[in-house]
């Protein structure tokens, strides 16, 4: 099993670069640049919060469930 972030996805559908997600949300940019490109192993949920706030979306825009075959 894997949750797969689709941050950029979304990121990408609003038109909103790193630099200003980084600086509306309040996290270092090579944070959110890990977070982005799927290499961190947890989120918290603060930062989850912030980041859908600035996106106005919800979490499960970004955290999709994926099922190992």
């Amino acid at each position: 099993m894997a949750i797969i972030l689709r941050l950029d996805r979304v990121m990408a559908d609003r038109k909103i670069s790193l630099n200003e997600l980084s600086e509306k949300v309040g996290v270092a940019n090579v944070n959110l640049s890990k977070l982005k490109n799927g290499r961190v192993s947890a989120v918290r949920f603060s930062t989850l919060d912030a980041i859908c706030d600035v996106l106005d979306c919800q979490p499960g825009d970004i955290l999709e469930f994926e099922r190992n075959k």
